[in-house]
């Protein structure tokens, strides 16, 4: 591996300072190293950048950046969520940086047409949270905001992915079926034709909108998932249509960055055609 694009530090929920990642990626070859911290959130939370450290942020990724040229090249970016109501344009946050490139995610998921407070903290109340650690949060929220309804929550997870993707033309989309990660086949099938319709549509917008989309190895090193994001079946359907990709560790700690798990061999033995080490600009 000789990029990574995809990383989360101390000034979010990671483990290690910058320069301790760019240390471990220098000592490792890397020729390119990006930095994504969960972008700041309207909301009181415990998991993203502070609005009041995000200046901080970005000058300390410059100024590495200018210390390690022409040994590593740096770049500056967010992975920012995409709640409608609460996080839905990204421009301001991408202006203020003066970003490289930004990661569109969903790790929050609306109830579709429910009347919403005006107090961004009791708004916030109402999403459901499909990531973390604990496969009690997803259980408990698919229980209280939709019922138990699992169809109507994924259906609501693929949704608001659709409309990050049409309304914020992301260079990149992060493991876009992740929704599946906590599931682990207790509520539904991935191969069910109603789930493969639902990611089907969110591939082709993503093909539509120019997005790489990337190959999320998370899962598979933390033991939360037996598959990557997207899955291996899906990866068949993205090749086909042609939809670049690209790997990347979502690193929280400096020696999660080389933690590709296979994902080279694999893409390289099902024939992938478009295979990035790197992504345009902005």
């Amino acid at each position: 591996m000789s990029s990574n694009f995809h990383t989360h530090s101390v000034y979010c929920d990671g483990r290690g300072t910058l320069r301790e990642y760019v240390d471990y990626a220098v000592a490792h070859n890397f020729d390119a190293l990006g930095f994504s911290s969960h972008a700041p959130v309207p909301f009181n939370n415990r998991f993203a950048l502070r609005p009041d450290r995000y200046e901080d942020y970005c000058r300390e990724v410059r100024a590495l950046r200018d210390e390690h040229q022409g040994r590593i090249d740096l770049f500056l970016g967010l992975e920012i969520d995409y709640i409608p109501g609460l996080l839905d344009n990204f421009e301001p946050l991408v202006r203020q940086g003066g970003l490289d490139y930004f990661i569109g995610g969903v790790h929050l998921v609306a109830v579709p047409g429910e009347s919403q407070s005006d107090n961004p903290d009791e708004r916030a109340e109402r999403l459901w949270f499909i990531d973390g650690s604990r496969q009690e949060t997803y259980d408990e929220g698919l229980q209280r905001l939709f019922g138990g309804d699992i169809r109507r929550a994924v259906t609501a997870f693929f949704r608001q992915s659709n409309e990050m993707i049409e309304r914020t033309h992301p260079p990149v989309v992060a493991h876009i079926d992740k929704i599946a990660m906590h599931n682990r086949g207790r509520y539904f099938s991935t191969d069910e034709a109603w789930y493969q319709l639902l990611l089907g549509e969110t591939l082709l917008l993503a093909h539509e909108a120019g997005c790489v989309v990337e190959v999320n190895t998370r899962g598979l090193y933390k033991g939360r998932h037996t598959d990557f994001y997207p899955s291996r079946r899906a990866l068949t359907d993205m090749n086909r249509i042609g939809i670049p990709v690209i790997v990347s560790t979502d690193a929280h700690a400096p020696e999660e960055l080389d933690r590709t798990e296979g994902a080279y061999t694999m893409l390289h033995e099902m024939g992938y055609r478009n295979v990035l080490e790197r992504i345009d600009l902005l």
